[in-house]
C-alpha cells in the first residue's frame, strides 16, 4: 500500500501562469500511471494546497510524516524527493529520519529510494541538500527583484488595498494601482470623519472614532472589500496606510520568529509604521496633510481637536474618560427638544449613560473646591521641620555613599595594577573585580534611589507653594469666561484627566440631578 504526495513548486506556478495547465492534476495522472505499471495500490492522496517553506506550514505533510513513522505505508510516491522537504536542515533531518526508521521507500518516476540502502540514503540526503541550496538561490533572486521593483515604484503586494485595483502597466512587467472611484470616495469619507468630523445642527463639527465610522458605513450598507460588514480594525488599517497618499511600504508586517521555553518556534507579524516607504507609480486619494493629521489623532488621543471649525466647543475636550471602557468622552448635541450639549462615550458597545456637559463642569469645579480644602489640611498636618530634617538626612546619606563609590572605583583601578605587577593571579583578579563591581553597582542604585527621594520632596514643596494657588485661581475665575478653549486650558493646567461613571438614567424632569460619579487625577499627587 502506497501514499501519494502532491505539492506545487515555484516553477509549477510560473508554468501555470504561462497556460501550461494545472500542475497537481498532471502530476497525479503521471504518478497514478507509474503506480499501475509497478502494480502498486494507492491508499491515499495528499494534496498540499498551501505554500510553505517549513513542515510546520504544511498540514498534509505533517499528517503524511506521522503515518510514515507509524509504519502505515510501504512506500510514498512523489514526483521528486525535493517535494517532500525544501526547508531548513532540521526539517530535512525530520523527513530523512521518518523514512529511515520506518523503512518506508520513496518512489519517483526516475528512481526508487530505499532508506535502508546506504547509497540510496546518501543520494536522498544529497538531493535534499541541493534542493535547499536551489531554494535559497531562487528566493534570493526573487527578493532582489522585488526590492528593485519596490524602489522603482512598482506595486509588488499581492492584492490592492481598498480604493484601488492592481493592473499591469502597458509595455512593462510591473504592476501599478488605479483608483476605483466608488471605493476612493469611501476612503475620503473615512479620513474626513476621522480628522474633521461631521457638521452638527449647532454648526459644530463632531469628529468620529473608528467604531463610529464603522457603524456609519454599515448603516449606509456600503460593503467592505470582502463584501461583508466593516470592522473598526479595518477602518484603522485604512487610516494608517500611507498608500492613500501615493506611498507604498516595505516590511510593514515583517515576520518575526521567537523560540519558546519548549523549543517551539512562534511567528508573529507586528505592525511597524516606521518601515521603509517610497513614492509609488500611482495617484494618491488623499493629501499628505490629511494623512499626517489622522496619524497625530491616532497616536495622541488626548490632543485637543477643534475639527474644521475655528472654535473649540467642548470645555472638557481631552479630559474626561469613560471608566467602563476607557474611551475618551466626546461632545454631542442631545436628541431632545432642548438640544443641549452632552458628553457621551463614543463606544457603541459601551453602556455608560451620557450627561449634560454643564452638569459635569459644575461637579468638577465643586469637587476641586472640596479637594483643595482636604489638600491644605494634609499639608498643614506636616510640619516644615520634618521636611527639612528629611532632606538633611538624605543629603548626608548621599555624601557618604558618594565617598564609598569613589573609594570602590579606586580599589577597582588598583586591582588592575596588582594584576600587571603579578601580585594577583588571573583567578584572584577576576574574583576581586567581581566583588568590587557588584559593590559599585549596589552603591549607584542606592544613590539613584536617594536622589529620586530628594527630587520628589522638592516637587512636593513646589506643589505646596504653587499648585494650591493655581487651583484656587481656576476655581474662582472658571465661570467668569464663556470661551470654551480658555476653560479647557484652565482645567488641563491642574488636571491630568477625569474618570466618568454613570449607569442609571434620571427620571423625567430631573435633568439637573447629577447621578454620575467623577474621579479626579490632578497633575500632582493628592497625598504628599
Amino acid at each position: 500500500m502506497v501514499a501519494m504526495y502532491l505539492r506545487k513548486s515555484r516553477a509549477d506556478k510560473e508554468a501555470e501562469a504561462r497556460g501550461e495547465g494545472e500542475t497537481l492534476s498532471r502530476h497525479q495522472d503521471i504518478l497514478t500511471a507509474l503506480a499501475a505499471k509497478m502494480g502498486l495500490t494507492i491508499g491515499a492522496i495528499y494534496k498540499e494546497l498551501v505554500s510553505g517553506e517549513t513542515i510546520a506550514a504544511r498540514p498534509k505533510m505533517q499528517q503524511l510524516l506521522l503515518e510514515v513513522m507509524q509504519g502505515k505505508w510501504d512506500s510514498v510516491i512523489v514526483m521528486e524527493v525535493e517535494r517532500l522537504a525544501r526547508g531548513d536542515t532540521k526539517d530535512q533531518g525530520t523527513v530523512a529520519e521518518a523514512f529511515k526508521f520506518s523503512g518506508t521507500k520513496i518512489i519517483t518516476p526516475t528512481k526508487t529510494y530505499d532508506p535502508n540502502n546506504e547509497f540510496d540514503e546518501e543520494y536522498f540526503e544529497f538531493n535534499l541538500f541541493m534542493s535547499r541550496r536551489e531554494y535559497k538561490t531562487i528566493n534570493r533572486r526573487i527578493q532582489t527583484g522585488r526590492t528593485a521593483a519596490f524602489r522603482d515604484g512598482w506595486y509588488i503586494a499581492g492584492t490592492a488595498p481598498y480604493g484601488y485595483e492592481k493592473v499591469k502597466h502597458k509595455g512593462d512587467k510591473g504592476y501599478v494601482l488605479e483608483i476605483v472611484e466608488h471605493e476612493a470616495s469611501v476612503v475620503r469619507m473615512i479620513f474626513q470623519l476621522y480628522t474633521c468630523g461631521e457638521l452638527q445642527p449647532d454648526s459644530e463639527y463632531q469628529r468620529f472614532g473608528s467604531y463610529q465610522i464603522r457603524d456609519r458605513l454599515n448603516d449606509l450598507h456600503i460593503p467592505s472589500r470582502s463584501g461583508g460588514a466593516w470592522s473598526a480594525s479595518s477602518i484603522m488599517d485604512i487610516i494608517r496606510n500611507p498608500v492613500y497618499t501615493g506611498y507604498q511600504r516595505w516590511s510593514w508586517r515583517k515576520v518575526q520568529k521567537t523560540i519558546t521555553n519548549t523549543g517551539a518556534i512562534i511567528e508573529s507579524r507586528p505592525k511597524n509604521d516606521d518601515c521603509a516607504k517610497i513614492r509609488g507609480r500611482f495617484e494618491p486619494i488623499i493629501t499628505e496633510e490629511t494623512f499626517n493629521m489622522a496619524q497625530n489623532i491616532r497616536k495622541n488621543k488626548k490632543t485637543i481637536h477643534i475639527g474644521c471649525s475655528n472654535t473649540l466647543q467642548n470645555p472638557l475636550s481631552g479630559l474626561v474618560y469613560c471608566s467602563n471602557c476607557h474611551s475618551l468622552m466626546t461632545r454631542q448635541i442631545s436628541n431632545t427638544k432642548a438640544r443641549y450639549p452632552i458628553l457621551r462615550c463614543p463606544n457603541s458597545k459601551c453602556r455608560t449613560i451620557s450627561s449634560p456637559i454643564y452638569l459635569i463642569e459644575k461637579k468638577i469645579i465643586d469637587g476641586l473646591r472640596e479637594w483643595v480644602v482636604r489638600y491644605e489640611l494634609k499639608w498643614n498636618e506636616k510640619p516644615q521641620e520634618n521636611t527639612s530634617n528629611t532632606l538633611f538626612l538624605l543629603d548626608n546619606s548621599i555624601k557618604s555613599l558618594t565617598t564609598q563609590r569613589e573609594q570602590t572605583v579606586k580599589q577597582l583601578s588598583k586591582t588592575y595594577d596588582l594584576l600587571e605587577q603579578g601580585i594577583y593571579t588571573l583567578s584572584v583578579f577576576q574574583d576581586r573585580r567581581k566583588i568590587l563591581e557588584d559593590k559599585k553597582t549596589a552603591i549607584e542604585e542606592e544613590l539613584s534611589h536617594l536622589h529620586q527621594q530628594v527630587e520628589n520632596i522638592q516637587l512636593q514643596e513646589q506643589a505646596k507653594i504653587a499648585f494650591i494657588p493655581t487651583t484656587k485661581r481656576v476655581i474662582d475665575s472658571y465661570w467668569d469666561t464663556e470661551d470654551m478653549e480658555t476653560r479647557n486650558s484652565m482645567l488641563k493646567e491642574i488636571l491630568d484627566h477625569v474618570d466618568y461613571t454613570r449607569s442609571e438614567r434620571t427620571k423625567k424632569g430631573q435633568r439637573d440631578t447629577a447621578v454620575f460619579e467623577l474621579h479626579f487625577y490632578p497633575r500632582l499627587p493628592e497625598n504628599h
